[in-house]
Parts: C-alpha cells; structure tokens; sequence
C-alpha cells in the first residue's frame, strides 16, 4: 500500500494514472469541481479566454460597423466635360443606413477659380476635407505667386486621400470628385480617386456614388462631345435623375419643397455656380418630359 504526504493511502491504479483527474478521483475527488465536498464550479477550459476575446472583438467590430453605417453618407455626383470647360453636378439627399437623414446637402464645392470637387461617402469627412484643401490651394497661391497647376491639385488631393486610409479601411471612407478647367490647354479635365487616393483621369464624363451605375449609363446614350455648357447641363441632370429613379440613396428633385440639384461649371472665364432659379428651370423640363416619357430621351442611333 502507498501513502501520500498526509498519510493516506493512494490506489495504485491512481498512481499508474497519467491523468491528474484520475489521480484525483483516486484519492482526493473532493478536490475535483463537483466531487463530493467539492465546488459545483467548473474550471474554465483551454481556449475559453481566446473564444471570449474573440467574441468581444466581434461584438465591438458590429457596433463600430453599426456606428459607421448610421453617419450620414453623401452619394451621387457626375461630371462631364463640355466645349467650355467641365460641368459637376450632385443631388442633395444624404443617408444614415435606410434612413433618409438630410435633404438638401451641399456636396459640390468650389476648390479655386478654376477647380470644383463633388463628395461622396462619409459626409462629415469630406467637409473637412474640403475646407483643408481649399485652404491649402489658397496658401500655395499666396506662397508661389501662382494658383497650382490642375495636376498638381489631383495630385494633392490624392496624397490627402491617402492619409486618410488608416480610417477607410475601418469604414470611414471618402471617395471625391475633382474637375476643372486646365489654363495650360485650354479644356475641362475630370480626376476620380479609390479609397487609397489611387487618381485616374476620367476622359469625356464620369460618375461616382452609389448611383453612378445609373448616372453612368444615362451619360453614356445621352453624351456628345463638344456639346455646349447648357447640353451638359441638361445631360447631366437627366443622368442624376435616372440615378434617383433606381438607387434609392440618391435624391431627384424635389418640387414641393424647392429641393434642385447643385450645378457648377468650370470655364475659361472660372468657376460658376449655377443660380438655383436656372438650375429649377432646366429641372422643371426634365420632370415634365418624364411624365410623357418616364424613361427618359433616347439616345439617338446612327448608321
């Protein structure tokens, strides 16, 4: 017979035993978690506390992703290039999830005399990037004697975006716009961006939002080169329209409460904000054309 420290006698089936409950059931079970004696507590098992910090990090990832999806998000804007210069337009609703959170957002801005961006994604992020980067075109200007080049604003916008990774990768993303009228040769140039800042020049018109698909598609059958500031204007709201007519995140003109799209044209002779009576005229025909034809124009076909 063996004895333990205590003086009492082990099993020798315990002591042969490789497994320490065993051993314990042996000769002490009121040692074991719910023995006789015992604690009805169980110990917790290899892994639990990675399983509940994984969980944790689960639950705070939903209620950051929740949180970021409840900000309120600007969506469509397009541009098109014209005989003039460029014109970039938006519409106003802004988006908090499936919520419509506002109505009449500005989301086309004025950069300098001869540049203009559109926001979309996170509203309040692209404010601010905004009045940053007028900012730091106006100090440029002080500071050259000269305005920045068109390439160097997309470049420098581009870096700004960039930056700004960190938090898109978390969901905070802003994705602009830039257009503007080029002094050196004499045309409008439109500049998208990807959420790392990536700039690619858009040739004869684009579209980004969550309605661009749309817009995108209108502007394809819709769009002639060399058209006049006025067509552009006209195709530009047509596409914003369409886009409104099948993405529910992007607004169409909102007649009872005097809600029009913004519209801005870059030329030759700067940066112009349409006046909101123009803007409601060219609207007005467009709501009326799609109430014979709610589909819209058709786009012509050639031989």
């Amino acid at each position: 017979m063996n004895f333990d420290l205590w003086g009492q006698p082990v099993p020798l089936q315990a002591l042969e035993s490789p497994s320490l409950e065993r051993l314990l059931s042996g000769y002490a079970p009121r040692l074991l978690p719910g023995g006789p004696g015992g604690s009805a507590r169980e110990f917790p098992r290899v892994g639990d506390a990675a399983l509940a910090s994984n969980a944790a990090l689960a639950s705070n990832a939903a209620l950051a992703s929740n949180t970021v999806a409840a900000l309120p998000h600007a969506t469509t804007i397009v541009a098109a290039t014209c005989s003039d210069g460029v014109v970039l337009a938006s519409d106003r609703r802004a988006t908090s999830g499936n919520l419509i959170s506002k109505g009449d957002v500005e989301k086309v801005f004025r950069c300098d005399e001869f540049s203009a961006i559109g926001i979309a994604g996170v509203l309040a992020l692209g404010l601010e990037f905004v009045r940053i980067f007028q900012v730091e075109l106006e100090h440029y200007e002080k500071m050259e004697g000269r305005p920045l080049s068109l390439v160097g604003k997309a470049n420098r916008l581009a870096a700004m975006i960039r930056g700004n990774l960190a938090l898109a990768m978390q969901g905070l993303v802003l994705v602009p716009l830039l257009a503007g009228y080029d002094v050196d040769t004499g045309a409008g140039r439109i500049f998208s961006y990807d959420p790392a800042g990536g700039p690619s020049e858009e040739h004869r018109f684009y579209s980004i939002g969550s309605g661009s698909v749309f817009a995108r598609g209108a502007l394809k059958k819709l769009y002639r080169d060399d058209m006049p500031a006025s067509e552009a204007v006209l195709c530009s709201l047509q596409a914003l329209y369409d886009a409104a007519d099948d993405d529910s995140a992007t607004g169409g003109p909102d007649l009872a409460r005097r809600v029009f799209p913004i519209v801005a044209t870059v030329t030759g002779d700067g940066y112009r904000r349409l006046p909101e009576e123009e803007v409601a005229d060219v609207a007005r025909r467009v709501v009326a054309e799609r109430m014979d034809f709610p589909d819209g124009p058709v786009a012509p076909l050639h031989d």
